[in-house]
């Protein structure tokens, strides 16, 4: 049986259905998908694409969205009047949401243009466009200068960078002295899988344009390389069930709809591998192939 096993390594796109840069590819992702996240995961109140945080209090998918915003602001020390970085932002909710509920600025940025003019929609409509501005940025090399933010927050984006060691030296970077650093990710259990693991991994990375995922240890010793002090880190797979559960039912109960408009070609590939993906995420969660987690830390003040 381990000669059968697949080594996976990091820093590699181990995609099979890149249509471009990488880079490309995740804003085009992104621009197609939109309609699919649109009726079937977020709502005008959160603007989520993300996995939603399940506690015993959590009431609804819409509300478990909002929950996950807070838990990674918990680990921030935010004051009204700080500067925070959304790496990442998509349509704008968590930068939205950090202005309205702790009256910061944030400076969100994405490789998307679609998503700056959407996100800027968002925040005017939502009456925070004084607050929040939105920019074209790769975050593993932004245009900032050093010392931009007294807050790096990340909410399910880190997994697109190539190698997330250039994100984590870039996060520091831009972070003021005494700065903090919160993301909340996917991440690889193991480096070893069997085929059919690697094929609900598979399943993932080309149906989300992801290259690849790091291990926990992994990406703790890059925050450990760049200097970060006071790494905090916890696995939070099991309330995140809950929303891996409901998108692999939404891609279940929508299976036929989404065969029918295919073969007519109603859907792109893109939009197709992305409905995969739902299948293949449940499986990589729920058989400990991934797991789900909560980074924060803080750059020292000297």
């Amino acid at each position: 049986m381990a000669d059968n096993l697949i080594t996976i390594e990091q820093d590699i796109d181990y995609r099979t259905g890149s249509r471009d840069d990488l880079i490309s590819d995740i804003a085009d992702y992104y621009d197609q998908s939109y309609w699919d996240y649109r009726t079937s995961w977020l709502n005008s109140k959160n603007l989520a694409i993300h996995y939603g945080y399940w506690s015993e209090n959590t009431k609804s998918h819409s509300d478990s969205l909002i929950e996950m915003n807070e838990v990674v602001a918990g680990q921030l020390d935010l004051k009204p009047g700080d500067h925070v970085l959304d790496a990442g932002c998509g349509i704008g909710g968590s930068s939205i949401w950090l202005a309205e509920n702790y009256g910061v600025k944030v400076t969100g940025i994405t490789v998307s243009p679609t998503q700056i003019t959407q996100a800027n929609k968002n925040a005017k409509k939502r009456g925070v466009d004084h607050l929040v501005n939105f920019k074209l940025e790769d975050y593993t090399k932004t245009s900032f200068v050093d010392e931009s933010f007294d807050h790096v927050w990340a909410l399910e984006s880190i997994c697109y960078a190539l190698k997330k060691s250039d994100f984590v030296k870039e996060a520091y970077r831009v972070l003021k002295k005494g700065g903090c650093f919160a993301i909340a990710d996917g991440f690889a259990s193991k480096r070893e899988l069997t085929p059919a693991e690697w094929k609900h991994v598979l399943k993932v990375l080309n149906g989300w344009s992801m290259p690849n995922m790091s291990l926990p240890c992994e990406f703790k010793s890059f925050m450990q390389d760049s200097a970060f002090e006071d790494i905090y880190y916890k696995d939070i797979t099991q309330n995140i069930l809950p929303s891996s559960k409901r998108l692999y039912y939404i891609a279940l109960l929508t299976y036929p709809l989404e065969k029918i408009m295919s073969f007519l070609r109603l859907r792109t590939g893109v939009q197709s591998s992305n409905f995969n993906a739902c299948f293949g995420q449940y499986h990589v969660l729920h058989d400990g192939i991934g797991c789900y987690g909560l980074f924060s830390a803080k750059k020292a003040v000297e």
